[in-house]
């Protein structure tokens, strides 16, 4: 029976082209059933589902060093320099930018910086974040000695003239910031004790704003500490201890006023389209009727929506007239990645930084000696933060046009779950050996098909190079020596 079931003129109105050369794995597992599978064969009895686990992991494998790497994808870089990968990107094989005469110009992976995350310090080197604060014994509103945008509501505050004692160590209970307000150049927080109800799975917003204000003990400047808000409960009501995580480094936050929203909607509704422009996806939000951890998910013209609902004070009834709204950026760029992606590659500012174009261009006698090959050239770097899934290019790509070569693991769709006809064997030799290794009856014939499996990935890898000796000898001219054929 012939294979090809279509004629040519189908063929060529359709948009399949080449598909022949390539076969499906739900026709691998069938053609592998018939031939390996049943009496007086290799394997007498296995379910089809068992055959497909084994074939998809044989083309996971296979995908990464034998098959053709077809995968690509084109963008503009951002201005932010940051691009994320692939939904189902393995690994690259090649990242270029393409001039206006569409000619590729490789990018090279640069391996002295990175992105880590980072964490506010104070003038000491300690993990700390502090303000001076003026306390009074009449009231739980501080005035702090000057303006912090990184306080946010939900943070945890220790201090010394007020009482902070948890009789429940494993519990996030004891003082909280209740309210933050930001206003001529200073701010001021309000003091509540958080207000534990049983043992809910998030920190409510109501369990702060229905808290009981914290008076502290004397009047006067103190130093408080602030820590950010703690992990949430374990959900089963278990006494695991809650990790107090380190207050970390805040990128840019905007303090928005005439705000509205209303109980119960997780839309924010700004004073001016250009005050919501501030506003970027994934920002924190830090506000006394929303729960802390809320981030931004969407921003249209004026309207902000967040990922959880305002909430209101049972015992209140001023409900949105707290109309100052803090958004923060956590967390925000290392200082390496600022450096980074800010720094003009054709300057030489700073005594400290690689010589980019002085030791290159310039005739300095010896200069060259021991210089970073990844650095001597012009068309730009990246380096990918695998924690993250983004790439991160250097300031002269910005507004290039990038391809993205990549390696995918072969099962993103059912498209794509296809194999080469110059690879079919090793795929069959791959699925039977990891069937007999893992049965009970196959082992006497585990080391014969571990030798196939091998012989054919080694088969395949060399047909599906492509290598031609017309094209190798064509390269080799350009070299000194005279190849006659």
């Amino acid at each position: 029976m012939a294979l090809l079931t279509q004629t040519q003129q189908d063929y060529y109105d359709g948009d399949n082209f080449g598909g022949y050369q390539f076969v499906s794995l739900d026709d691998i597992i069938t053609n592998f059933t018939i031939a390996y599978v049943g009496e007086n064969k290799i394997i007498p009895k296995i379910k089809r589902t068992d055959i497909a686990f084994h074939a998809q992991r044989a083309i996971q494998e296979l995908s990464f060093d034998t098959f053709k790497s077809i995968k690509s994808q084109e963008f503009d870089v951002p201005p932010t320099l940051v691009f994320p990968l692939p939904h189902d990107y393995v690994n690259y094989t090649k990242i270029c930018w393409t001039d206006s005469s569409g000619i590729e110009h490789p990018l090279y992976p640069i391996r002295h910086t990175s992105n880590p995350p980072s964490f506010k310090q104070d003038e000491n080197g300690s993990y700390k974040l502090t303000a001076v604060g003026t306390l009074s014994d009449s009231t739980n509103i501080v005035t702090l000695d000057k303006e912090y945008k990184n306080i946010l509501v939900g943070m945890q505050v220790d201090g010394t003239n007020f009482d902070n004692n948890n009789p429940f160590p494993n519990i996030p209970l004891g003082t909280v910031v209740g309210s933050v307000v930001h206003s001529g150049g200073v701010t001021t927080i309000g003091l509540v004790d958080y207000l534990q109800t049983g043992f809910p799975s998030t920190i409510n917003a109501n369990n702060i704003v229905d808290g009981t204000a914290i008076i502290p003990a004397f009047t006067g400047d103190e130093t408080l500490t602030f820590r950010m808000f703690p992990e949430p409960f374990p959900s089963n009501g278990g006494n695991t201890a809650v990790n107090e995580d380190l207050v970390v480094e805040i990128g840019d936050a905007f303090v928005l006023s005439g705000v509205t929203y209303s109980e119960n909607e997780d839309k924010i509704t700004a004073a001016s389209v250009s005050d919501a422009a501030q506003v970027s996806i994934g920002m924190y939000v830090s506000h006394t009727h929303a729960t802390p951890g809320t981030k931004v998910i969407a921003v249209d013209g004026a309207v902000i929506t967040v990922d959880s609902i305002m909430l209101k004070d049972s015992t209140s009834s001023n409900f949105g007239s707290t109309n100052q709204i803090t958004f923060v950026a956590i967390p925000g760029d290392s200082k390496a990645w600022s450096n980074f992606k800010t720094h003009d590659t054709n300057t030489n500012s700073v005594v400290d930084e690689y010589d980019y174009n002085d030791d290159i261009y310039e005739l300095n006698i010896g200069g060259r000696y021991g210089l970073e090959p990844t650095m001597a050239q012009v068309n730009g770097h990246y380096y990918i933060d695998e924690l993250r899934g983004l790439i991160h290019f250097s300031s002269n790509i910005s507004g290039n046009n990038v391809i993205l070569k990549y390696i995918s693991d072969g099962l993103g769709t059912d498209q794509e779950m296809i194999v080469h006809k110059f690879a079919e064997e090793a795929m069959y030799k791959s699925i039977a050996f990891a069937i007999l290794s893992t049965s009970s009856y196959g082992q006497n014939l585990v080391p014969r098909f571990k030798k196939e499996k091998f012989a054919a990935i080694r088969t395949a890898k060399l047909r599906l190079s492509n290598l031609k000796l017309d094209e190798l000898a064509q390269s080799f001219r350009g070299k000194s020596k005279i190849i006659k054929h």
